[in-house]
């Protein structure tokens, strides 16, 4: 495993963000959710594609909590620009499970 130094790991803004909407991406080559994930004033709405088909329907993901990379570049997926990365863990069958907060907290709060 890669070590990184604790000035290289605070480069990463990972934040909290609310899903305010979630709806399947017809166009993706493989099966995804086109999300808008709202992480407050300071950052705003961001759209991602998320490949979350295999646990999650879009309307159980509404007002669900999530943990996001918001500095990485904008990326072309399909016919939209992702925004940001929102984080998962695989499985063993291979489907992701979100990173989520097990409590609440004000959207856009930094993990530290």
């Amino acid at each position: 495993m890669e070590t990184i130094s604790w000035d290289e790991f605070l480069k990463v803004e990972l934040r909290v963000g609310r899903i305010v909407e979630a709806e399947p991406f017809e166009k993706a080559r493989k099966p995804a959710y086109l999300l808008r994930v709202d992480f407050g004033p300071e950052i705003g709405i961001r759209k991602s594609s998320a490949q979350i088909t295999g646990l999650y329907e879009p309307e159980e993901l509404v007002g669900k909590l999530v943990v996001a990379v918001v500095n990485f570049p904008k990326k072309q997926i399909g016919p939209i620009m992702s925004e940001c990365l929102v984080t998962g863990f695989h499985n063993e069958a291979g489907e992701v499970a979100l990173c989520v907060p097990d409590r609440p907290v004000p959207l856009g709060t930094k993990l530290l």
